[in-house]
């Protein structure tokens, strides 16, 4: 059997309650009889589309915006093409036909924290931010068939630099996620993931300095000092994929449900920004259709 995994097409991120009401109808269910050879993801594919989220207005706010959002995901010329939060992975190396695979690429990703969107009166007054652009290199380890013939673990990170210089930091992201079909039509995926950034990208988010304050009167907020690189966050997602016609793997019209929780760590959990005006809880939900070919 050929080592191919079942794409869906949105960033890893899912509704929670949904996903595990469906995860539980259909839990006891045999694995669902796939020919991989035999779909639309053996060759060549594309899917585009777009979803809506609604996402904190900024690392560690408590309100929250809509964003739309770009849907492109697939395989071309032996290239796999993956959404990431913000932006898209590029995986060289093509899977075996049978046992583990290495993913190695090219990650990239438009950073638009206090950039725009900024809800809460008193942190606009301090000012919007640049938008950042990462870029550097991600690699991976898939394990294919660990409960079924079908699924796949997969093990991640990217390290990225920004370019735009916006922070001018780095950041590493570790991902380990979990992606198997409940049926014929749905596919599923949790993933479990974290962020750390250098001590630039630290002091351009969460240091707070009065001098930055553009309101009347004195700064609001207390001055905070970042305290150098670490954890940023933490969190969990889950994704649904369901295919329209009842049959995912052969392409067409299909809709996703997103969302997800994560928790703010470190100086992005002390910073006032967060702790004064926003939350450590940050929650994620959204809805996509795609279409693939």
């Amino acid at each position: 059997m050929k080592n191919t995994r079942i794409p869906v097409l949105f960033p890893l991120m899912a509704l929670a309650l949904p996903g595990a009401a469906m995860a539980q109808d259909v839990s006891d269910e045999a694995p669902p009889a796939i020919d991989m050879n035999d779909t639309v993801f053996a060759g060549d594919y594309l899917s585009i589309g777009a979803g809506v989220a609604l996402n904190p207005s900024y690392t560690g706010s408590d309100d929250y915006v809509l964003t739309v959002l770009p849907i492109v995901q697939g395989s071309l010329g032996g290239v796999d093409i993956n959404p990431r939060a913000g932006g898209v992975t590029l995986d060289f190396i093509p899977d075996p036909d049978e046992g583990v695979g290495l993913d190695l690429g090219l990650a990239a990703r438009l950073r638009a924290n206090r950039a725009s969107q900024i809800e809460d009166d008193v942190v606009l007054l301090y000012g919007e931010l640049d938008r950042a652009v990462e870029v550097g290199p991600s690699a991976g380890v898939n394990i294919p068939g660990v409960l079924n013939p079908y699924d796949s673990v997969n093990v991640s990170v990217a390290a990225m630099w920004d370019v735009a210089g916006a922070h001018d930091g780095m950041t590493v992201s570790p991902t380990v996620s979990y992606s198997t079909p409940l049926s014929r039509a749905v596919f599923a995926n949790l993933s479990v993931s974290a962020e750390w950034a250098d001590a630039d990208y630290h002091d351009y988010y969460f240091t707070v300095r009065d001098a930055a304050y553009t309101g009347p009167g004195a700064a609001p907020l207390p001055e905070f000092d970042a305290n150098g690189s670490g954890f940023t966050s933490a969190g969990v997602n889950l994704l649904l994929g369901i295919d329209l016609d009842g049959d995912i793997t052969n392409g067409g019209l299909g809709l996703v449900v997103i969302g997800g929780y994560s928790r703010v760590l470190g100086d992005a959990a002390d910073t006032p920004f967060t702790s004064v005006r926003g939350s450590k809880d940050q929650f994620l939900g959204a809805v996509g259709i795609g279409y693939t070919f």
